[in-house]
């Protein structure tokens, strides 16, 4: 029997109804929609592709998105002083520096300069200590858009034991921690943990954020767990799409476009093991600009 599936397409369809009727009443209130701006340097292309979705998906409820685009030969000074002139503007609300900013640059100080009370990715050391501390605060997007997908599946975490693979700043640490604040027993592994699938396989609930292409198959997942995939992939070639979807009409949508997307989790190898499943894509990412779309609405309520 198949896993049944996290739609977190259908969640963060909900969550944007939630923040957009918010939304129109703080503009009827303070008479200004909540203003999120990015700061993108350079042009990666898929930064490019992701700033243009939570452009369209900020502006579809009724928050006001800009962007400010910066060559990539901008100095640290630049980006320092685009930071300032954001946080210094009373009509924006949420600034994001769009990752990863090209190489050599300072990532921590550029995070760092960003006023805390309009960090919407919740990077900043006062947010994460916040975190950490089990205090309000804004809190990494994927994360938060994780635990929204399995309380809103009636998932229960309390209790649970939870593995994260992982253990970045962006996903791995942050899921921990909230992971642990909603009373689950919580295990993180990473390269070095010794007889990894072993440890995975005591998961009641299963992150994983390892950044490696379908490297979690059926060794990994006990039998009726919950497993949440973070990654995303492009799948290279036909031998590469049947091995990870064997004849399904994934592999004949491969065919049909010549691309597909795929997560840390194999597809094949899992979905008859695990209870749970989140897809990729329509699992973690849509959640993802769903919870910046509300913490931008957070911060705007709480500077008005």
């Amino acid at each position: 029997m198949s896993a049944r599936i996290l739609d977190g397409a259908q969640v963060a369809r909900q969550i944007r109804a939630e923040v957009a009727a918010e939304v129109k009443e703080l503009q009827q209130r303070v008479g200004r929609p909540p203003g999120l701006t990015v700061i993108l340097v350079g042009e990666d292309p898929a930064s490019v592709v992701y700033i243009r979705n939570k452009a369209r998906a900020a502006e579809k409820i009724g928050i006001r998105s800009s962007v400010i685009r910066l060559p990539e030969t901008s100095t640290e000074a630049q980006i320092l002083a685009a930071v300032q002139r954001l946080n210094q503007d009373a009509e924006i609300d949420g600034i994001l520096v769009q990752l990863p900013l090209p190489r050599g640059m300072a990532s921590d100080a550029i995070l760092e300069a960003i006023d805390p009370d309009k960090d919407v990715d919740g990077f900043h050391p006062h947010n994460v200590g916040r975190l950490a501390l089990g205090r309000s605060g804004f809190v990494p997007c994927t994360p938060a858009g994780i635990v929204e997908l399995l309380r809103r599946n009636d998932i229960p975490l309390e209790g649970r034991h939870a593995v994260v693979l992982g253990r970045s700043n962006i996903v791995g640490k942050p899921m921990a921690q909230l992971l642990l604040a909603a009373h689950a027993t919580v295990t993180v592994c990473h390269s070095r943990t010794r007889d990894l699938a072993a440890v995975a396989r005591g998961a009641d609930i299963l992150v994983a954020a390892v950044g490696r292409k379908g490297m979690v198959t059926e060794e990994f997942v006990r039998p009726g767990a919950v497993v949440v995939d973070v990654g995303i992939h492009p799948v290279e070639g036909e031998d590469e799409a049947r091995d990870l979807f064997g004849d399904s009409p994934r592999l004949e949508k491969f065919r049909e476009k010549g691309t597909a997307l795929v997560g840390d989790v194999h597809p094949r190898r899992v979905r008859d093991v695990a209870g749970w499943l989140s897809p990729v894509p329509g699992g973690v990412g849509p959640l993802t600009v769903a919870l910046l779309l509300r913490n931008t609405l957070q911060a705007a309520q709480q500077r008005t």
